[in-house]
């Protein structure tokens, strides 16, 4: 075992790992990475299939991102944004509220909130972080402002409060991050239960999982869940009733909470046409803010599938149903995966009900050491320009074409339940059997040892539980997109010892 392996074992503990397991064998050290491939420390190559936890959009080792770095290395690294501005993190926050305001070509989008464009950028570190602004900056509005509805004049000073004790709603099986607040939001009794004590309470609503919702009638097909469903959208109903209920109890909620048009951690569960729409319009109908987690989905992870004939292509997913935040959290693709760094985007009007008087202390007293830091905006400004280009658009539309027809060729297998794709973003569902949809039990590992095998192959990525996630960097070739989707049909005849196709 080499040196870094040891130090790892004897005094790392990593991140939503079971560390028995970890400790039962010898680590995998990244020794470096070009494009879409990871070499280990014994030369040894392999395909980052879910692009370095969601976060590495153009490739390891860009040229133009490391020259970026380069360049304002030269300079400085870091300053305070605490009393202080820099040029990149100035010019970043202009180039992301300019990407954020633009819609997917419905003009409808303007004559309804054209008053709530997002204005105000703040930086942060990482999502859980731009969670935790949005969820401050939400709770403070709510409990300054008179008025519920969005859009409104700012508050005056002194004016009265509309509710002492905001309340927030979010989706089932809802991850908004690992900060308190975050957690907070969150609905996964995995991840969150043990925190119970530590959290303020925040109510959900059914989440859109066609494949496993009580109101489709449809028996199981081979082929996305969202395209044979039959149901009357109950779980849009579900939403309106939820919103109705609590204004009756005389505290409205204070904001609505999502990952727009997929929830990650959840388990890549897919959002059927129009729902965000609809849920996003009855929220607005209840005077509730609406916080965008675009952490996963955002910098053109889901977008490459619009239609459009330019290449000016919306970076985010909110916009592909035109619907427009109050709060727009971005955080890991940012950088194109280099640095950590988040934003949260607002509108004037919330930033407005923080101003005031030296004495009247109403500004937002939250804060990071390495906000707006030179580097990461360089590095985000540059995979900005990379995003925005003809050929990139161009590559991400064509590689989601391919990974949507190589995906198709996991349907015969037995064990693979459900496929859903949005953009370049797929989740593989693993049951028992796809006739039945019967689940695999955590203690079955079924994700795991897929995902195990696969490694075997050379392609790595992560699971969400029985949903192997691909997720791979905007660079990949078609022959690495065709090698992923092939050591995972392996990696599952294998681990289930499939020895014949059927459907």
């Amino acid at each position: 075992m080499n040196q870094s392996a040891q130090l790892d074992r004897r005094f790392v503990w990593h991140p939503f790992t079971q560390m028995r397991d970890w400790l039962k064998r010898e680590p995998l050290v990244i020794a470096e990475g070009r494009g879409a491939v990871l070499r280990d420390l014994r030369g040894r190559e392999y395909l980052d299939a879910n692009a370095s936890i969601w976060t590495n959009l153009h490739g390891h080792n860009h040229p133009k991102i490391n020259a970026a770095i380069r360049r304002q290395l030269k300079k400085i690294a870091h300053s305070s944004a605490l009393g202080f501005a820099n040029e990149p993190a100035s010019l970043l926050a202009s180039k992301l509220i300019a990407a954020s305001n633009k819609s997917a070509g419905n003009a409808n989008l303007k004559s309804q909130i054209s008053n709530l464009k997002l204005k105000k950028v703040f930086f942060s570190d990482d999502g859980s972080t731009a969670m935790e602004v949005a969820l401050k900056l939400a709770y403070e509005f709510t409990r300054r402002t008179r008025g519920r509805t969005v859009g409104r004049a700012s508050p005056r000073a002194g004016s009265s409060v509309a509710s002492p004790h905001p309340k927030f709603l979010s989706l089932d099986g809802a991850y908004h991050g690992d900060t308190v607040g975050a957690v907070s939001a969150g609905h996964i009794d995995l991840f969150h239960k043990a925190y119970s004590g530590l959290l303020f309470k925040t109510d959900k609503v059914m989440s859109p999982y066609c494949y496993r919702c009580p109101f489709n009638r449809a028996k199981p097909e081979r082929a996305d869940a969202r395209d044979y469903r039959k149901c009357r959208f109950e779980c849009v109903g579900l939403v309106e009733k939820k919103f109705a209920a609590q204004k009756k109890k005389g505290n409205p909620y204070a904001a609505f909470v999502f990952e727009p048009l997929m929830q990650g951690s959840a388990g890549m569960i897919p959002q059927p046409k129009t729902w965000l729409k609809q849920v996003s319009d009855i929220a607005r109908g209840h005077g509730a803010l609406l916080i965008a987690d675009e952490v996963m989905t955002g910098f053109g992870r889901t977008n490459s599938q619009l239609k459009i004939k330019n290449s000016k292509l919306p970076l985010f997913a909110c916009q592909q149903e035109n619907v427009q935040p109050d709060f727009l959290c971005l955080a890991k693709g940012m950088t194109g995966g280099y640095l950590p760094m988040a934003a949260t985007l607002t509108t004037q009007n919330i930033f407005d009900a923080f101003l005031g008087d030296y004495e009247e202390f109403k500004t937002f007293f939250h804060g990071h050491s390495f906000t707006g830091n030179q580097l990461g905006a360089s590095a985000a400004l540059a995979s900005l320009e990379i995003l925005q280009s003809p050929a990139s658009a161009l590559a991400r539309k064509n590689l989601e074409n391919v990974l949507r027809n190589e995906l198709q060729s996991l349907w015969p297998l037995p064990h693979v339940g459900d496929i859903r794709q949005v953009g370049l973003i797929a989740g593989i569902e693993l049951v028992r059997n796809w006739r039945t949809r019967e689940p695999y039990e955590l203690r079955d590992r079924a994700g795991i040892r897929v995902c195990e095998t696969m490694a075997k192959r050379g392609v790595l990525t992560r699971p969400i539980g029985n949903v192997i996630v691909l997720m791979p960097p905007y660079c990949t070739t078609t022959a690495q997109m065709q090698k992923m989707i092939r050591a995972l049909r392996e990696a599952v005849t294998e681990v289930f010892i499939e020895t014949r196709s059927t459907r």
